[in-house]
């Protein structure tokens, strides 16, 4: 692939639709190769950033991935999320980092990010220890030389992203550089409740959004701005959400089916765009967050291009945009690390 910036030589990993990879290219940095094995997020990542590896990683040999200075991450977060069945590193694409360390192992470049879900703090590796402890000690003890690392819980909201996402973060620098990464101060939440994020053109494009099923559109017909499936009387509530108010303790009085209001910041966008996973119903219409709003709440830019002809398209475009890293946490983590690492210092 083909770049047209000058900065730090980047080379992507799991770089699904491309959030990270245009936080980064936004702060200078020239991404030369990017692979995913997802049909749906490669399609997106070329319509708007350029070519990409469409190859399972596990079959891809070191010497054709190029030499970087940076290397990033987003490893399948699945294995290790409240949404999904928490098999951490059972799961199949719970190893995946591995790979990660498999080429880290060969290009040692001077800086690398992992990003995942919150689970993953709390997932043991195999041997019993906590999977973050190991990631670090791996990275630390890389080829004699290893990485300084630290890792920490960010918040989007607190990076520019009008969404309230937790992710953690892992920051490697090479320990011959001698610098110990630093998280950046957070920023103010200026502007970045849905009333904001909401004001559209109406030139924009991609405002399609995936219908509901007739019985949620019954449920949020009931639910009022800021509300919830709680507001919902008991008699137009589904079967299975009977069930749960009937024992709320039991199911710990589950937040389902959450429309934020248009001075609240959004919650979670998940990949399955369902409500009962995520804030996806609009605050003061009753259907789901348009291809475009939700784009906005992952901070993409309007000019961002997806795929929206058929059902099938919309609902990918959801799944790619879900998974994807916001646009701007990853910007300013990258102004960091660009800012402590490569700013002033020596070129590879």
């Amino acid at each position: 692939m083909s770049s047209t910036n000058s900065g730090p030589v980047m080379v992507s990993l799991f770089s699904g639709g491309g959030g990270l990879d245009r936080g980064f290219m936004n702060a200078g940095y020239n991404v030369v190769w990017a692979n995913d094995f997802d049909a749906d997020a490669q399609a997106v990542y070329r319509l708007n950033l350029g070519d990409i590896d469409g190859r399972d990683i596990l079959t891809v040999p070191e010497d054709e991935i190029p030499d970087c200075d940076m290397l990033t991450a987003g490893f399948p977060c699945q294995p290790f999320s409240n949404a999904g069945m928490r098999k951490g590193v059972h799961d199949s694409r719970g190893m995946l980092y591995k790979e990660c360390l498999r080429i880290i192992g060969k290009k040692m470049p001077k800086a690398i990010l992992f990003e995942n879900v919150k689970g993953l703090l709390s997932t043991k590796y195999i041997d019993g220890r906590k999977l973050a402890d190991v990631i670090v000690e791996d990275l630390s003890t890389m080829n004699g030389i290893g990485y300084n690392v630290v890792y920490q819980l960010v918040n989007a909201a607190d990076y520019g992203v009008p969404q309230n996402r937790q992710r953690v973060l892992f920051i490697g620098i090479r320990k011959d550089l001698n610098i110990n990464f630093v998280f950046p101060d957070k920023q103010p939440r200026d502007r970045l409740t849905l009333r904001y994020v909401l004001d559209i053109p109406t030139t924009a494009t991609h405002q399609v959004d995936w219908p509901l099923s007739p019985q949620a559109l019954e449920m949020i017909s009931y639910i009022p701005e800021g509300g919830s499936w709680k507001d919902v009387p008991y008699e137009h509530l589904a079967p299975r959400f009977k069930r749960i108010r009937d024992d709320m303790k039991r199911y710990h009085s589950p937040n389902f089916y959450r429309r934020f209001s248009r001075d609240e910041i959004c919650g979670t966008m998940t990949a399955s765009a369902q409500p009962e996973n995520c804030g996806i119903i609009h605050p003061t219409e009753n259907r789901r967050f348009t291809i475009r709003e939700v784009a906005r709440i992952q901070s993409f830019p309007d000019d961002y291009k997806f795929i929206d002809g058929t059902l099938k398209d919309i609902t990918a475009m959801y799944k790619v945009i879900g998974n994807a890293v916001p646009v701007n946490l990853a910007c300013a983590i990258a102004t960091a690390i660009r800012q402590q690492v490569f700013d002033g210092g020596e070129e590879k």
